[in-house]
């Protein structure tokens, strides 16, 4: 079983658009690559979260990758996520809580960092070359609205989990590490 603490977050080049209480955009785009940081570059293939949404669980919507801001859920209908040949949709109705208010005031000034997503990678879900990673089937857990996060930030943010860890060629390491250690190598 895989814990919380397998999960990785991506933040994302995204617009986000404000219809009244209803906060619409892409999650995610395909093709475009994204600067980890110590030489890593990670892609995602179209198609990549279409097992994900097919089999869909009740994925959450948060507000920062906080567990305690939830802003919606597939499993209501307030959250609603779909494939498309640009990346993964999405539209989120917030709710009249304070991190709803947050983030729909944010997204009604233009002032939201973007949008991320937490994932687990299913066994043969990615290959490698060298150091870019493509994604080719993510297990979808959550999507995020990011306040002050810019699209593709720095690999401290991107790697959230490793934050205490500041080289950037230790943090590749440890990112590789931590694949072998998933994939049982």
């Amino acid at each position: 079983m895989t814990g919380a603490t397998d999960i990785e977050w991506r933040p994302t080049p995204s617009e986000v658009r404000a219809k009244g209480r209803r906060v619409e955009g892409y999650v995610a785009t395909f093709g475009s690559v994204a600067d980890l940081g110590g030489g890593l570059t990670e892609t995602i293939q179209p198609g990549a979260f279409r097992e994900a949404l097919q089999n869909q669980g009740d994925i959450l919507a948060l507000m920062d990758h906080d567990m305690s801001s939830v802003l919606g859920r597939t499993r209501s209908g307030s959250l609603t996520l779909k494939e498309d040949e640009k990346g993964l949709a999405f539209s989120l109705e917030l709710p009249n809580t304070q991190a709803g208010n947050d983030a729909l005031a944010l997204a009604e000034r233009g002032d939201l960092g973007g949008m991320s997503f937490g994932f687990h990678v299913p066994k043969g879900g990615d290959t490698w070359e060298g150091t870019k990673r493509t994604l080719n089937k993510v297990d979808l857990r959550e999507v995020s609205i990011v306040s002050a996060i810019p699209a593709y930030p720095d690999t401290t943010i991107a790697l959230r989990h490793y934050r205490h860890i500041a080289d950037s060629q230790t943090r590749l390491r440890v990112l590789v590490l931590a694949e072998m250690e998933h994939w049982g190598s």
